[in-house]
Order: C-alpha cells, then sequence, then structure tokens
C-alpha cells in the first residue's frame, strides 16, 4: 500500500464534512464509485441521494471512490496498489458491493479505467465467487446498458429510492441462505427494476456482421475471443433477445412517486466542486414531451417536491451561509418557483440554478438570479426555425427568448446563452441560416435595449437517444455537421460579442454509437481503452470492415429489434411511434405538456 496515496485522500477528506465512517465488520461493505475526477464527482446531486440512502439503512457502510489524477493514478501503478475509498483508504476490491453511478456514455472508459485501477476482474463472466458483485445505476444504465453489460453484474433500472433498499434486502437473504454467486444473480434478478445482462441471451443477425479481424495479443488482451486470435464479430442489428431460467421476460424501471418520502440534498459539503452549492432537488422528471430528449420520457413521471419539505432542505444551506443550487428539469415550472426564491433571499443567501424555460420565467426568479450574482443567462430554444422547434416539440418560441431576455436586462444581466442542436431529424439548409438570423436578432435586441454584453450559441450535434420519439432516427453525415459549423461561424464572426462553442463532431459520433450500442460494443470498447481511449474506436471500426457512420447514420427500422427492448419504461412502442409520426407530418402539431388525469403515454396508470 502507498503511503503517498493515502495520505493525499485524507488530505481531501480533512476539507469535506458530512460523511460517514462505521466500524470495519459491522456492515456490508459498498462502494460508491463515480467515473470521473472527484471535482466533477462530488457535484452529482445523485451520488449524495445514494450514499446517504445507503449509509442510512442499519446493515451497509457506503463509501466512495472516484477517478484519481494522472499523477495519482501513476502511483496507484507503481506501488501495485488498488484504488481506495475516501472515507476509510480502503481497497476497493475488498469490498462487497462495487457500485458505479454512470451519467455519460463517455465515461465508460473511465469506468473500465476504474476497473483496472481497483484490481477487479473488467469481465463479469470471469468473476468468481469471492470477487465483489459490480453493478451499475445512473442515467446511462437505466437507458442502454448493452453497451457495457459485459462489465457489470447486474444494473439498477431507474431511480435509487425506489430499487436500491428492496436489492439490498434480497442481497441480504440470499447472503444468509449460502447461496453462490449464480444463485445470488438469479435472486437478484427477481427484483423490480434489476436487469442481470448474463440471464438474457442475444443473438445478431449474421447477414449484417462483419468479416472480422485478428487481433495481436500483445496490444489486446480483452477476452476469450481475443486471445484465440478469433475473428471478433460486430453486428448492426439485434435480431432476438431471450430471457434464460426465471429471468423476467422485461426489467421494469422503478421510479420514486412521492419526493417528499427521500431528502434530496447535499449529504457532504466540500469546496472541491465544479458547483460549490448546497445542492437541493426541487422536481424531478419532464413532461414537456421534447422529442429528442430521453429525461423527458424516462423520468416520467415529473414531480414536485412540497415547499415544506424544501424549506427542510434549506436549513443546513442556511446554518452554513452556502449558496443554494436549485436542481430539476425546468427550474421554472416549479409551480411556487416565486415563493421560493423569496423564501432563499429572505434566509440572506444566494442561489442558481439548473436550468428553466423560456417560456415559463419569472420576473421574480431572474432577479433573484441577478441578485445571486448570475452574469449570464442560459435559454434553450435547441433550433433556429420554428418549423424545427415545432419537429422536436419544443414548445420555445422567438417572442418568449425576447421576454426572457427582456427580464435579464432589467435585471441588470447582460450576457445570454442559446443552446442549440444541428443536424436534428428533417432539418435543411435554410434551418441553418434560421439559427444565424435568430442570433443577429436577438443581438440586436440586446444592444438596442442597453445589453452590450456576449450572446454565446452552444451548439452540439444531435445524438438519437434510447426511449424517444427520434431512437429510431438517424445521425447526421459527418461533412453536414461541420460544413453546418463552418456556415454558422463564418456568418456570426465578423460580429461584435458573438461567440461560437461547439462540440467535436467525432466525440459526439462516439457518443451516438455508444448510446445505442449492442452489447457487442463490450469488446470494441475494451479494445479502444487498451489503446488510448475513444479515438481508438474509429480505427478499430475500420478494421472490422466498418465506418463509425455506418451505426450512428443508420436509421433503424421501426419493428426492428432494438438493444434495450428488454426494458421497460412504462409506455408502449406505439407512443414513440405516434410522437415520431407527428414530427414527421408536414406540420407537426404540438403535443402539450403532461397534466393531471393524462393517460397518453401510459406511465401514470
Amino acid at each position: 500500500m502507498s503511503w503517498k496515496i493515502v495520505e493525499a485522500i485524507k488530505a481531501q477528506l480533512a476539507q469535506e464534512s458530512g460523511y460517514y465512517i462505521y466500524p470495519a465488520g459491522s456492515r456490508t461493505r459498498f462502494a460508491l464509485v463515480y467515473p470521473n475526477s472527484y471535482f466533477v464527482g462530488m457535484s452529482n446531486l445523485g451520488l449524495h441521494i445514494v450514499y446517504r440512502l445507503l449509509n442510512e439503512r442499519q446493515d451497509v457502510a457506503c463509501e466512495r471512490a472516484f477517478l484519481p489524477e494522472k499523477a495519482l493514478q501513476q502511483e496507484y501503478e507503481k506501488s501495485h496498489t488498488a484504488l481506495m475509498t475516501m472515507e476509510t483508504q480502503s481497497q476497493i476490491n475488498g469490498f462487497d458491493i462495487v457500485g458505479f453511478d454512470i451519467s455519460f456514455e463517455m465515461d465508460y472508459f473511465n469506468v473500465l479505467r476504474m476497473l483496472e485501477l481497483g484490481k477487479l476482474q473488467p469481465f463479469a463472466k470471469n468473476r468468481g465467487e469471492r470477487d465483489s458483485l459490480v453493478i451499475a445505476g445512473g442515467p446511462c444504465a437505466t437507458f442502454n446498458p448493452e453497451p457495457i453489460s459485459d462489465f457489470f453484474d447486474a444494473f439498477i433500472i431507474g431511480e435509487g429510492e425506489a430499487v436500491l433498499p428492496v436489492f439490498m434486502d434480497a442481497y441480504h437473504q440470499a447472503k444468509a441462505r449460502g447461496y453462490s454467486r449464480k444463485e445470488l444473480l438469479e435472486a437478484l434478478a427477481q427484483v423490480p427494476g434489476v436487469y442481470v445482462p448474463s440471464l438474457y441471451s442475444y443473438s445478431f443477425k449474421e447477414e449484417q456482421q462483419a468479416k472480422g479481424y485478428k487481433a495481436k495479443k500483445t496490444a489486446l488482451q480483452f477476452a476469450d475471443a481475443v486471445q484465440q486470435e478469433e475473428p471478433v464479430e460486430i453486428a448492426k442489428e439485434v435480431a432476438a433477445i431471450q430471457p434464460l431460467g426465471h429471468a423476467p421476460a422485461t426489467v421494469k424501471r422503478k421510479w420514486l412517486e412521492n419526493l417528499d418520502e427521500f431528502p434530496g440534498e447535499t449529504a457532504i459539503f466540500t469546496e472541491n466542486t465544479e458547483f460549490n452549492l448546497h445542492l437541493v432537488e426541487i422536481a424531478r422528471g419532464c413532461g414537456r414531451h421534447c422529442r429528442f430528449c430521453m429525461a423527458g420520457y424516462c423520468f416520467r413521471k415529473p414531480r414536485i417536491r412540497s415547499l415544506e419539505a424544501i424549506e427542510k432542505l434549506l436549513l443546513k444551506a442556511k446554518a452554513a451561509g452556502r449558496r443554494v443550487g436549485l436542481m430539476g428539469a425546468a427550474i421554472s415550472d416549479y409551480p411556487e418557483i416565486d415563493s421560493l426564491c423569496q423564501e432563499i433571499l429572505g434566509d440572506g443567501l444566494s442561489m442558481s440554478v439548473a436550468s428553466f424555460r423560456a417560456d415559463s420565467v419569472t420576473q421574480e426568479l431572474v432577479d433573484s438570479l441577478a441578485d445571486s450574482g448570475l452574469r449570464t443567462l442560459t435559454m434553450a430554444p435547441e433550433a433556429g426555425s420554428k418549423r424545427m422547434r415545432a419537429v422536436i416539440n419544443k414548445g420555445i418560441e422567438e417572442e418568449h427568448l425576447i421576454t426572457a431576455m427582456d427580464m435579464g436586462i432589467k435585471a441588470g444581466i447582460r450576457n445570454f446563452r442559446l443552446y442549440i442542436m444541428i443536424g436534428l431529424p428533417g432539418e435543411k439548409t435554410e434551418d441553418i441560416q434560421a439559427i444565424i438570423d435568430m442570433a443577429n436578432r436577438l443581438k440586436d435586441y440586446m444592444e438596442d435595449h442597453g445589453a452590450n454584453g456576449r450572446l454565446t450559441l452552444s451548439i452540439n450535434p444531435f445524438i438519437p437517444k434510447p426511449f424517444t420519439p427520434f431512437q429510431w432516427e438517424t445521425m447526421a453525415p459527418l461533412k453536414y455537421i461541420q460544413e453546418s459549423l463552418k456556415q454558422i461561424t463564418k456568418a456570426l464572426k465578423k460580429r461584435h460579442n458573438i461567440e461560437i462553442i461547439a462540440e467535436s463532431p467525432k466525440d459526439a459520433y462516439v457518443q451516438g454509437l455508444l448510446a445505442r450500442g449492442t452489447r457487442q460494443m463490450g469488446q470494441l470498447l475494451w479494445q479502444a481503452y487498451k489503446m488510448g481511449g475513444a479515438k481508438a474506436i474509429k480505427t478499430l471500426l475500420k478494421q472490422a470492415g466498418y465506418g463509425i457512420e455506418d451505426f450512428v447514420c443508420r436509421a433503424r427500422d421501426i419493428d426492428e429489434v432494438l438493444p434495450w427492448d428488454v426494458l421497460d419504461m412504462g409506455f408502449k412502442k406505439e407512443y414513440l411511434i405516434k410522437e415520431l409520426k407527428i414530427s414527421q407530418a408536414a406540420e407537426p402539431a404540438h403535443t402539450i405538456q403532461c397534466f393531471d388525469g393524462c393517460r397518453r403515454c401510459g406511465v401514470c396508470k
């Protein structure tokens, strides 16, 4: 064990308050792992919620682990020490359960790095009776766990508060009965909201498989096929998914109906985070029906926390004088947002928000943000033309942006940011020009009304995501994305104080590949990881006879078996198909937001 690593972790821990430490041997040990830096991970409210949930049980001791900085990773390797936890500086391969909280596809490579640093057997099929149970939860686990299913024993499908208590009960019962690892996984598969990938057989359409290639043993030691120098086949399409034994035919997402039952706030305080806020969740889910948005469909139904419950969550922030970060899909949709703002500022606190909608924002909210030091107001029209906003069912028009700008200018805010997507389904060249025209009109409005600050356009390629009406759609070709970005940048670069920020299209393509990937992506991921990460994927696919566009730019057939079809989010495919067809109409109709008594999608039974 390296004392250098131990001292580094202890120094970080000394800057925290609110963590839990229990006597050794008295509880089941659960390592909660975030596959990114401490700085990023401690800003994730979901991590705080799960950490508190597990530690408040009488039978679990949950500790945290994060991806170390590069220098510390080298120290781990040099000292032959396994990745250690924050609380007791214990090596994670000694824990009963290792649970990853995965929010982003691009963190899959960090998952593999942490499995390796933790000296855990990376492939689930190779783990023995004494190995830790390795599970995953979070958005990526819920939406499409297949690309990383080779590495995990089980996935939590849905929200932790609704699944983990029953999961831990089932785990302890199985252990008390002396179950083998296989029997344990079979028992866990019976828990609602738990998906055990080894209990499902996937077959692929042979006519769409590549010829494969022989990997070099010296560079790629990743699976039996590689070790035996057999061709590695990559299929584009799933033929069938079959449950094995007594595994349920589908795994239903579990969700928390009443947010007031569980606290949704920062559990551990530290200054070393991305946001440095006391995070408070005021709502979960979104009922706006934006057709590209996975969160809007997979976190249904939208739920709000009562104002009374939120006021209790603000007590710790008030005691510490910490800035409050309000979390939710659309903060301005909270029905008592003005009262909440008055409560926060009336207590002498300042605040920040995760997001708001330009069509529901209030002057009280904007004034409160400005009084709290906000200097840039962010809005998300997503598209420049009225037609494209109808296609995606955004529900925000340019007059909403103008109104929100007015509120910001009155509050003293001089800078504005717009989130824009390009390459959306049905997009035309005139829709790209509409982005340019909208930016110029909004900048004119800013200048005409005394806001001489910056207008920033944050532009990202559209990525089709599972469980949305656009899950069958194609990504735009790379050349189109690059030319569109060039057109926007060239048209606006001479305009003073307009800034263009764009995500790398190549990174977006990797994300798109993984978002809708099949179980066969596991081998590809491991290979790419061993060769340096995401950039190696294009090379590996080329060796297999593919380009990445063969996957991301392939539209899926409506009747095609999708990798995530074994999961049930609470609504039927027919509902998504209906929304897809509406989006493809010459004049797409607007789907109104969720309302009490609504039974359209099927989530509200």
